[in-house]
Protein backbone atom coordinates (compact mmCIF):
# COMPACT_ATOMS: atom_id res chain seq x y z
CA UNK A 1 0.00 0.00 0.00
CA UNK A 2 1.27 3.09 -1.37
CA UNK A 3 1.42 5.96 1.43
CA UNK A 4 1.37 9.59 0.93
CA UNK A 5 4.04 11.66 2.92
CA UNK A 6 5.89 15.37 2.37
CA UNK A 7 9.10 16.05 1.06
CA UNK A 8 10.34 19.15 2.15
CA UNK A 9 13.69 21.54 2.00
CA UNK A 10 14.39 24.31 4.36
CA UNK A 11 17.04 26.57 3.65
CA UNK A 12 19.12 24.00 1.61
CA UNK A 13 22.90 25.95 0.68
CA UNK A 14 25.37 24.14 -0.90
CA UNK A 15 28.41 25.88 -2.14
CA UNK A 16 27.83 28.30 -5.42
CA UNK A 17 24.75 26.25 -6.56
CA UNK A 18 22.11 26.73 -4.08
CA UNK A 19 21.63 29.42 -1.22
CA UNK A 20 18.90 29.35 1.06
CA UNK A 21 16.42 27.62 -0.79
CA UNK A 22 13.10 26.03 0.40
CA UNK A 23 9.78 24.45 -1.07
CA UNK A 24 8.10 21.40 -0.54
CA UNK A 25 6.40 18.32 -2.35
CA UNK A 26 4.16 15.48 -1.90
CA UNK A 27 5.55 12.12 -2.57
CA UNK A 28 2.93 10.62 -4.98
CA UNK A 29 4.00 14.20 -7.25
CA UNK A 30 5.31 13.61 -10.82
CA UNK A 31 7.68 16.07 -10.88
CA UNK A 32 9.76 17.46 -13.83
CA UNK A 33 13.23 19.02 -12.86
CA UNK A 34 14.59 21.44 -15.61
CA UNK A 35 17.12 24.17 -15.92
CA UNK A 36 20.27 25.24 -17.86
CA UNK A 37 23.12 22.72 -18.17
CA UNK A 38 25.50 23.45 -14.84
CA UNK A 39 22.71 24.99 -12.84
CA UNK A 40 22.63 22.13 -10.37
CA UNK A 41 20.35 19.34 -11.46
CA UNK A 42 22.01 16.23 -10.66
CA UNK A 43 23.30 17.94 -7.76
CA UNK A 44 20.04 18.39 -6.42
CA UNK A 45 19.46 14.97 -7.02
CA UNK A 46 23.07 13.55 -5.46
CA UNK A 47 21.94 16.26 -2.38
CA UNK A 48 18.44 14.32 -1.91
CA UNK A 49 20.60 11.04 -1.73
CA UNK A 50 22.71 12.59 0.81
CA UNK A 51 25.81 12.10 -1.10
CA UNK A 52 26.94 15.89 -0.92
CA UNK A 53 27.46 17.88 2.55
CA UNK A 54 25.08 21.00 3.17
CA UNK A 55 23.30 23.28 5.12
CA UNK A 56 19.89 23.57 6.01
CA UNK A 57 17.85 20.34 6.09
CA UNK A 58 15.79 17.74 3.73
CA UNK A 59 13.31 15.93 4.99
CA UNK A 60 11.65 12.79 3.25
CA UNK A 61 9.37 10.21 5.43
CA UNK A 62 9.95 8.09 2.37
CA UNK A 63 13.74 6.58 0.91
CA UNK A 64 14.89 8.14 -2.04
CA UNK A 65 16.30 6.18 -5.07
CA UNK A 66 18.15 6.82 -7.57
CA UNK A 67 18.46 6.39 -11.63
CA UNK A 68 20.87 5.41 -13.43
CA UNK A 69 22.41 2.82 -11.02
CA UNK A 70 26.16 2.94 -11.52
CA UNK A 71 27.29 -0.76 -12.74
CA UNK A 72 31.26 -0.18 -12.70
CA UNK A 73 32.59 -1.41 -16.45
CA UNK A 74 34.27 -4.25 -14.51
CA UNK A 75 31.12 -6.30 -13.40
CA UNK A 76 29.99 -6.09 -17.03
CA UNK A 77 30.37 -9.66 -17.36
CA UNK A 78 28.20 -10.50 -14.82
CA UNK A 79 24.39 -11.58 -14.62
CA UNK A 80 22.44 -8.38 -14.06
CA UNK A 81 19.99 -10.46 -11.73
CA UNK A 82 23.34 -10.63 -9.85
CA UNK A 83 24.42 -7.23 -9.89
CA UNK A 84 21.03 -5.67 -9.62
CA UNK A 85 20.65 -7.76 -5.74
CA UNK A 86 23.48 -5.84 -5.15
CA UNK A 87 22.04 -2.76 -5.66
CA UNK A 88 18.00 -4.12 -4.74
CA UNK A 89 18.97 -6.92 -1.62
CA UNK A 90 15.48 -7.04 -0.65
CA UNK A 91 13.77 -6.93 -3.89
CA UNK A 92 10.75 -9.06 -4.98
CA UNK A 93 10.93 -11.37 -7.87
CA UNK A 94 7.93 -11.19 -8.69
CA UNK A 95 7.20 -7.28 -9.14
CA UNK A 96 10.21 -6.98 -11.16
CA UNK A 97 8.85 -9.09 -13.31
CA UNK A 98 5.48 -7.91 -13.83
CA UNK A 99 7.18 -4.45 -14.40
CA UNK A 100 9.74 -6.23 -16.67
CA UNK A 101 6.46 -7.50 -19.03
CA UNK A 102 4.76 -3.64 -18.67
CA UNK A 103 8.57 -2.42 -20.16
CA UNK A 104 7.95 -5.12 -22.98
CA UNK A 105 10.59 -7.02 -22.01
CA UNK A 106 10.76 -11.15 -21.18
CA UNK A 107 12.32 -12.26 -17.31
CA UNK A 108 14.91 -14.25 -19.30
CA UNK A 109 16.74 -10.74 -19.42
CA UNK A 110 17.93 -10.85 -15.95
CA UNK A 111 19.89 -13.96 -16.43
CA UNK A 112 21.77 -12.54 -19.56
CA UNK A 113 25.07 -10.37 -18.59
CA UNK A 114 25.05 -6.68 -18.24
CA UNK A 115 27.73 -5.88 -20.92
CA UNK A 116 25.58 -7.56 -23.60
CA UNK A 117 22.57 -5.30 -22.44
CA UNK A 118 21.79 -2.08 -25.31
CA UNK A 119 21.36 1.14 -23.54
CA UNK A 120 17.29 0.95 -24.06
CA UNK A 121 17.94 -2.31 -22.23
CA UNK A 122 19.29 -1.55 -19.39
CA UNK A 123 17.10 1.39 -18.75
CA UNK A 124 14.15 -0.53 -18.65
CA UNK A 125 15.87 -3.46 -16.22
CA UNK A 126 17.17 -0.50 -13.91
CA UNK A 127 13.58 1.39 -14.34
CA UNK A 128 12.15 -2.27 -13.51
CA UNK A 129 14.15 -3.05 -10.38
CA UNK A 130 13.41 0.57 -9.30
CA UNK A 131 9.20 0.70 -9.69
CA UNK A 132 9.10 -2.93 -7.90
CA UNK A 133 9.80 -1.13 -4.29
CA UNK A 134 6.68 0.89 -2.74
CA UNK A 135 7.13 3.54 -1.10
CA UNK A 136 10.53 4.99 -2.65
CA UNK A 137 10.45 8.08 -4.21
CA UNK A 138 12.55 7.70 -7.26
CA UNK A 139 15.37 10.71 -8.86
CA UNK A 140 15.08 9.77 -12.55
CA UNK A 141 18.46 11.55 -14.08
CA UNK A 142 17.95 12.07 -17.94
CA UNK A 143 16.27 8.44 -18.62
CA UNK A 144 15.80 8.62 -21.99
CA UNK A 145 19.46 9.73 -23.00
CA UNK A 146 20.73 7.63 -26.14
CA UNK A 147 17.25 5.27 -26.48
CA UNK A 148 15.73 5.56 -29.95
CA UNK A 149 12.20 6.57 -30.47
CA UNK A 150 10.64 3.97 -30.14
CA UNK A 151 11.96 2.81 -26.73
CA UNK A 152 11.39 6.42 -25.91
CA UNK A 153 7.37 5.99 -26.96
CA UNK A 154 7.50 2.94 -24.44
CA UNK A 155 9.22 4.93 -21.59
CA UNK A 156 6.87 7.66 -21.99
CA UNK A 157 3.86 5.09 -21.87
CA UNK A 158 5.52 3.48 -18.93
CA UNK A 159 6.18 6.61 -16.60
CA UNK A 160 2.63 8.03 -17.58
CA UNK A 161 0.82 5.41 -15.30
CA UNK A 162 3.79 5.70 -12.79
CA UNK A 163 3.68 8.40 -10.04
CA UNK A 164 6.33 9.82 -6.75
CA UNK A 165 9.47 10.71 -8.77
CA UNK A 166 11.53 13.59 -10.28
CA UNK A 167 12.16 13.40 -13.96
CA UNK A 168 15.05 15.25 -14.94
CA UNK A 169 14.61 15.70 -18.78
CA UNK A 170 15.55 18.10 -21.59
CA UNK A 171 12.97 16.31 -23.75
CA UNK A 172 9.59 18.24 -24.39
CA UNK A 173 7.42 15.70 -25.21
CA UNK A 174 8.41 13.33 -22.25
CA UNK A 175 7.71 16.13 -20.25
CA UNK A 176 4.54 17.47 -21.77
CA UNK A 177 3.12 13.60 -21.30
CA UNK A 178 4.53 12.49 -18.08
CA UNK A 179 4.37 14.95 -15.27
CA UNK A 180 2.03 17.13 -13.33
CA UNK A 181 4.19 19.39 -11.76
CA UNK A 182 7.74 21.66 -12.69
CA UNK A 183 10.43 22.33 -10.49
CA UNK A 184 12.61 24.68 -12.23
CA UNK A 185 16.15 25.51 -11.22
CA UNK A 186 15.97 29.52 -12.87
CA UNK A 187 19.07 31.92 -12.63
CA UNK A 188 18.07 33.00 -9.79
CA UNK A 189 15.72 31.24 -7.79
CA UNK A 190 13.98 27.62 -7.81
CA UNK A 191 10.21 27.66 -8.47
CA UNK A 192 7.23 24.54 -8.32
CA UNK A 193 4.39 24.98 -10.70
CA UNK A 194 1.36 22.83 -10.72
CA UNK A 195 0.96 21.38 -14.99
CA UNK A 196 3.75 20.35 -17.93
CA UNK A 197 6.88 21.25 -19.42
CA UNK A 198 4.11 23.06 -22.08
CA UNK A 199 1.71 25.06 -19.44
CA UNK A 200 5.12 25.99 -17.53
CA UNK A 201 6.98 27.51 -20.21
CA UNK A 202 3.60 29.38 -21.49
CA UNK A 203 3.03 31.19 -18.07
CA UNK A 204 7.17 31.72 -17.78
CA UNK A 205 6.34 33.94 -21.12
CA UNK A 206 4.02 35.78 -20.11
CA UNK A 207 5.89 36.50 -16.75
CA UNK A 208 8.38 37.56 -18.76
CA UNK A 209 6.52 39.75 -20.90
CA UNK A 210 4.76 41.47 -17.62
CA UNK A 211 8.06 41.49 -15.87
CA UNK A 212 9.84 43.20 -19.16
CA UNK A 213 6.63 45.68 -19.60
CA UNK A 214 7.09 46.66 -15.43
CA UNK A 215 10.40 46.90 -15.74
CA UNK A 216 10.19 49.88 -18.34
CA UNK A 217 7.22 51.42 -16.45
CA UNK A 218 9.01 51.94 -13.13
CA UNK A 219 12.51 53.01 -15.12
CA UNK A 220 9.88 55.67 -16.41
CA UNK A 221 8.82 56.42 -12.84
CA UNK A 222 12.56 56.45 -11.50
CA UNK A 223 13.44 59.05 -13.72
CA UNK A 224 10.33 61.14 -13.47
CA UNK A 225 10.80 60.90 -9.59
CA UNK A 226 14.40 61.92 -10.10
CA UNK A 227 13.54 64.94 -12.23
CA UNK A 228 10.54 65.91 -9.42
CA UNK A 229 13.28 65.45 -6.34
CA UNK A 230 15.77 67.42 -8.44
CA UNK A 231 13.14 70.30 -9.00
CA UNK A 232 11.87 69.94 -5.00
CA UNK A 233 16.16 70.19 -3.98
CA UNK A 234 16.41 73.27 -5.78
CA UNK A 235 12.96 74.39 -4.33
CA UNK A 236 13.97 73.41 -1.00
CA UNK A 237 17.41 75.00 -1.41
CA UNK A 238 15.85 78.84 -2.32
CA UNK A 239 13.38 78.74 0.56
CA UNK A 240 15.97 77.76 3.04
CA UNK A 241 18.03 80.81 2.07
CA UNK A 242 15.81 82.86 3.03
CA UNK A 243 15.36 82.35 6.79
CA UNK A 244 19.46 83.20 6.36
CA UNK A 245 20.17 86.31 4.81
CA UNK A 246 17.68 89.44 5.11
CA UNK A 247 16.42 91.43 2.01
CA UNK A 248 14.93 94.91 3.30
CA UNK A 249 13.18 94.64 -0.37
CA UNK A 250 11.81 91.51 -0.41
CA UNK A 251 11.57 90.09 2.80
CA UNK A 252 9.98 91.32 6.40
CA UNK A 253 11.61 90.24 9.75
CA UNK A 254 8.63 90.01 11.55
CA UNK A 255 8.22 86.95 13.66
CA UNK A 256 5.28 85.79 11.72
CA UNK A 257 7.08 86.09 8.29
CA UNK A 258 10.43 83.90 9.42
CA UNK A 259 8.07 81.48 10.99
CA UNK A 260 5.67 81.04 7.58
CA UNK A 261 9.46 80.96 5.72
CA UNK A 262 10.58 77.85 8.47
CA UNK A 263 7.35 76.19 7.84
CA UNK A 264 7.71 75.98 4.56
CA UNK A 265 11.24 75.37 4.40
CA UNK A 266 10.12 72.17 6.30
CA UNK A 267 7.58 71.20 4.07
CA UNK A 268 9.63 71.09 0.67
CA UNK A 269 12.74 69.14 2.17
CA UNK A 270 9.98 66.87 3.37
CA UNK A 271 8.95 66.67 0.18
CA UNK A 272 12.20 65.86 -1.22
CA UNK A 273 12.57 62.65 1.44
CA UNK A 274 9.43 61.14 0.66
CA UNK A 275 10.36 61.28 -3.55
CA UNK A 276 13.27 60.34 -2.64
CA UNK A 277 12.12 57.36 -0.39
CA UNK A 278 9.71 55.95 -2.98
CA UNK A 279 12.18 56.41 -5.92
CA UNK A 280 14.57 53.80 -3.97
CA UNK A 281 11.75 52.02 -3.07
CA UNK A 282 10.78 51.58 -6.81
CA UNK A 283 14.52 51.01 -8.07
CA UNK A 284 14.75 47.67 -5.22
CA UNK A 285 11.53 46.64 -7.01
CA UNK A 286 13.69 46.94 -10.35
CA UNK A 287 16.13 45.28 -8.83
CA UNK A 288 13.78 42.07 -8.39
CA UNK A 289 12.57 41.87 -11.63
CA UNK A 290 14.37 40.20 -14.91
CA UNK A 291 16.81 38.11 -12.60
CA UNK A 292 15.10 34.77 -13.69
CA UNK A 293 14.51 35.86 -17.81
CA UNK A 294 15.93 33.27 -20.20
CA UNK A 295 17.82 35.99 -22.70
CA UNK A 296 17.98 33.29 -25.50
CA UNK A 297 20.44 35.15 -28.16
CA UNK A 298 20.20 33.80 -31.24
CA UNK A 299 23.19 31.94 -32.44
CA UNK A 300 25.16 32.18 -35.38
CA UNK A 301 26.73 29.39 -38.06
CA UNK A 302 29.04 29.65 -41.16
CA UNK A 303 27.61 27.31 -43.73
CA UNK A 304 29.06 27.06 -47.19
CA UNK A 305 27.10 26.66 -50.27
CA UNK A 306 28.71 23.44 -52.67
CA UNK A 307 29.51 24.32 -55.98
CA UNK A 308 27.41 21.01 -56.87
CA UNK A 309 23.60 20.13 -56.26
CA UNK A 310 24.75 16.67 -54.41
CA UNK A 311 27.12 16.76 -51.96
CA UNK A 312 27.37 13.28 -50.91
CA UNK A 313 25.69 9.93 -52.33
CA UNK A 314 25.09 6.87 -50.62
CA UNK A 315 24.51 3.71 -53.47
CA UNK A 316 23.17 0.39 -52.24
CA UNK A 317 24.89 0.43 -48.45
CA UNK A 318 25.16 -2.14 -46.03
CA UNK A 319 27.22 -2.00 -42.64
CA UNK A 320 29.12 -4.35 -40.41
CA UNK A 321 29.56 -3.56 -36.92
CA UNK A 322 31.06 -6.26 -34.66
CA UNK A 323 30.56 -9.04 -36.52
CA UNK A 324 27.19 -8.74 -37.72
CA UNK A 325 25.24 -6.64 -41.07
CA UNK A 326 23.01 -3.78 -39.55
CA UNK A 327 21.78 -2.69 -42.25
CA UNK A 328 21.71 -3.04 -45.66
CA UNK A 329 20.35 -1.89 -49.20
CA UNK A 330 20.77 2.32 -48.06
CA UNK A 331 20.27 4.69 -50.86
CA UNK A 332 19.69 8.32 -50.20
CA UNK A 333 21.59 11.60 -51.70
CA UNK A 334 22.59 14.85 -49.91
CA UNK A 335 21.44 18.07 -51.70
CA UNK A 336 22.67 21.53 -51.00
CA UNK A 337 20.31 22.60 -47.94
CA UNK A 338 18.71 19.66 -47.07
CA UNK A 339 18.54 18.44 -43.64
CA UNK A 340 18.59 14.55 -43.91
CA UNK A 341 17.34 12.59 -40.68
CA UNK A 342 18.97 9.01 -40.28
CA UNK A 343 15.85 7.28 -38.26
CA UNK A 344 15.93 4.10 -36.68
CA UNK A 345 16.30 1.70 -33.82
CA UNK A 346 19.09 1.75 -31.66
CA UNK A 347 21.76 -0.73 -33.64
CA UNK A 348 20.54 -0.28 -36.73
CA UNK A 349 23.37 1.05 -38.66
CA UNK A 350 23.21 4.95 -38.50
CA UNK A 351 26.20 6.04 -36.60
CA UNK A 352 27.82 3.11 -38.80
CA UNK A 353 26.65 4.81 -42.06
CA UNK A 354 28.10 8.30 -40.69
CA UNK A 355 31.64 7.01 -40.22
CA UNK A 356 31.65 5.35 -43.50
CA UNK A 357 30.12 9.20 -44.47
CA UNK A 358 33.46 10.33 -43.49
CA UNK A 359 36.08 7.83 -44.29
CA UNK A 360 36.93 6.10 -41.26
CA UNK A 361 35.49 2.78 -41.93
CA UNK A 362 34.71 1.44 -45.44
CA UNK A 363 30.74 -0.10 -46.07
CA UNK A 364 30.61 -3.65 -46.46
CA UNK A 365 28.87 -3.15 -49.50
CA UNK A 366 27.56 -0.61 -52.02
CA UNK A 367 29.04 2.73 -52.14
CA UNK A 368 29.84 6.21 -51.09
CA UNK A 369 30.82 9.31 -52.97
CA UNK A 370 31.53 12.27 -51.33
CA UNK A 371 32.05 15.28 -53.19
CA UNK A 372 35.61 16.96 -54.12
CA UNK A 373 36.41 19.01 -51.88
CA UNK A 374 33.02 19.03 -49.64
CA UNK A 375 34.36 19.95 -46.33
CA UNK A 376 32.64 18.49 -43.15
CA UNK A 377 32.13 19.94 -39.70
CA UNK A 378 31.37 16.81 -36.90
CA UNK A 379 29.73 16.38 -33.99
CA UNK A 380 30.27 12.96 -32.37
CA UNK A 381 27.53 10.96 -30.23
CA UNK A 382 30.22 10.98 -27.22
CA UNK A 383 31.90 13.68 -25.54
CA UNK A 384 32.56 12.19 -22.33
CA UNK A 385 36.36 11.96 -22.94
CA UNK A 386 36.56 15.82 -23.62
CA UNK A 387 39.43 17.01 -21.75
CA UNK A 388 42.30 20.04 -21.16
CA UNK A 389 41.79 23.92 -21.41
CA UNK A 390 39.02 25.05 -24.00
CA UNK A 391 42.19 27.31 -25.77
CA UNK A 392 43.95 24.11 -26.59
CA UNK A 393 40.90 22.34 -27.57
CA UNK A 394 40.10 25.30 -29.57
CA UNK A 395 43.42 25.07 -31.51
CA UNK A 396 42.97 21.80 -31.97
CA UNK A 397 39.37 21.90 -33.56
CA UNK A 398 41.11 25.41 -35.70
CA UNK A 399 38.48 27.56 -34.81
CA UNK A 400 39.07 31.05 -33.28
CA UNK A 401 39.04 31.24 -30.15
CA UNK A 402 37.22 34.87 -29.07
CA UNK A 403 34.53 33.37 -31.70
CA UNK A 404 34.08 30.08 -29.71
CA UNK A 405 34.11 31.17 -26.50
CA UNK A 406 31.64 34.25 -27.55
CA UNK A 407 29.42 31.64 -28.96
CA UNK A 408 29.80 29.64 -25.28
CA UNK A 409 28.53 32.28 -24.11
CA UNK A 410 25.56 32.57 -26.04
CA UNK A 411 25.13 29.02 -24.88
CA UNK A 412 24.55 30.25 -21.23
CA UNK A 413 28.01 29.15 -20.28
CA UNK A 414 29.17 31.43 -17.30
CA UNK A 415 33.12 33.14 -17.41
CA UNK A 416 34.27 31.37 -14.69
CA UNK A 417 34.01 27.61 -16.98
CA UNK A 418 36.24 29.01 -18.91
CA UNK A 419 39.12 28.71 -16.45
CA UNK A 420 38.21 25.08 -15.46
CA UNK A 421 39.71 22.02 -17.47
CA UNK A 422 36.88 20.33 -19.96
CA UNK A 423 36.76 17.11 -17.98
CA UNK A 424 34.90 19.27 -15.38
CA UNK A 425 31.95 20.21 -16.88
CA UNK A 426 28.83 18.45 -16.88
CA UNK A 427 27.89 16.39 -20.12
CA UNK A 428 25.21 18.81 -21.27
CA UNK A 429 28.56 21.56 -20.80
CA UNK A 430 30.92 18.95 -23.10
CA UNK A 431 27.82 18.57 -25.61
CA UNK A 432 27.90 21.94 -25.99
CA UNK A 433 31.62 22.40 -26.38
CA UNK A 434 31.56 19.75 -29.52
CA UNK A 435 28.60 21.91 -30.66
CA UNK A 436 30.25 25.54 -30.58
CA UNK A 437 33.12 24.31 -32.03
CA UNK A 438 31.20 22.98 -35.09
CA UNK A 439 29.13 26.39 -35.07
CA UNK A 440 32.48 27.97 -35.40
CA UNK A 441 32.96 25.76 -38.14
CA UNK A 442 33.22 26.91 -41.78
CA UNK A 443 31.45 24.06 -44.03
CA UNK A 444 29.47 22.72 -46.60
CA UNK A 445 27.96 19.15 -44.67
CA UNK A 446 27.09 19.50 -41.44
CA UNK A 447 27.33 15.88 -39.43
CA UNK A 448 25.21 15.87 -36.40
CA UNK A 449 25.20 12.57 -34.27
CA UNK A 450 22.63 12.86 -31.52
CA UNK A 451 23.88 16.35 -31.09
CA UNK A 452 21.28 17.49 -28.26
CA UNK A 453 22.08 14.59 -25.87
CA UNK A 454 22.43 16.09 -21.90
CA UNK A 455 21.24 19.33 -23.75
CA UNK A 456 19.23 21.53 -21.92
CA UNK A 457 15.99 22.86 -23.57
CA UNK A 458 16.53 26.27 -23.71
CA UNK A 459 19.78 25.39 -25.76
CA UNK A 460 17.71 22.77 -27.93
CA UNK A 461 15.35 25.62 -28.78
CA UNK A 462 17.99 27.80 -29.68
CA UNK A 463 20.23 25.41 -32.06
CA UNK A 464 16.54 25.05 -33.82
CA UNK A 465 16.05 28.54 -34.38
CA UNK A 466 19.44 28.57 -35.41
CA UNK A 467 19.30 26.13 -38.06
CA UNK A 468 15.73 27.45 -39.57
CA UNK A 469 17.55 30.94 -39.95
CA UNK A 470 21.38 30.02 -41.37
CA UNK A 471 19.67 26.51 -43.10
CA UNK A 472 22.83 24.70 -43.54
CA UNK A 473 23.01 21.43 -45.16
CA UNK A 474 22.65 18.31 -42.23
CA UNK A 475 22.76 16.00 -42.12
CA UNK A 476 21.83 14.38 -38.87
CA UNK A 477 20.84 11.79 -35.85
CA UNK A 478 18.39 12.81 -32.91
CA UNK A 479 15.61 10.86 -30.87
CA UNK A 480 14.02 14.70 -29.88
CA UNK A 481 10.60 14.12 -31.21
CA UNK A 482 10.29 18.05 -31.45
CA UNK A 483 13.50 18.24 -33.06
CA UNK A 484 12.72 16.02 -35.62
CA UNK A 485 9.75 17.35 -36.41
CA UNK A 486 10.99 20.95 -37.09
CA UNK A 487 14.19 20.63 -38.20
CA UNK A 488 14.14 17.48 -41.04
CA UNK A 489 13.21 18.26 -44.95
CA UNK A 490 14.00 14.37 -45.34
CA UNK A 491 14.37 11.48 -43.21
CA UNK A 492 15.94 8.17 -44.21
CA UNK A 493 14.61 5.24 -42.29
CA UNK A 494 17.03 2.52 -41.27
Amino acid sequence: MEVMAEIRVDNLTFENVFDSVSFSVDSDWKLGLIGRNGKGKTTFLRLLMGKYEYRGNIYSAIPFRYFPVSVPVEAWNENVIDLMEKEFPDYELWRVISELGSLGMEADILYRTFGTLSFGERTRVMLAFLFAYENNFLLLDEPTNHLDMETKDLLKEYLQKKKGFILVSHERDLLDSCVNHILAINRCSITISKGNFSTWMSNKERQDVYELSKNENLKKDIKRLENAARQSSVWADKVEGTKIGFNPIKEDRNIGSRAYIGEKSRRMQQRRKNLEKRQLKQIEEKKGLLKDIEHEIDLKMFPLLYHAQTLARIESVGMMFDGRTVCKDISFDIKNGERVLLNGKNGCGKSSIIKAILGETAPAEGKITVGGGVSISYVPQDASGLKGKLKDFAQRRNVELSIFMSVLRQMDFERMQFEKDISEYSDGQKKKVMIAASLCTKAHLYIWDEPLNYIDVFSRMQIERLILKFQPTLLFVEHDRYFQKNIATKVVEL
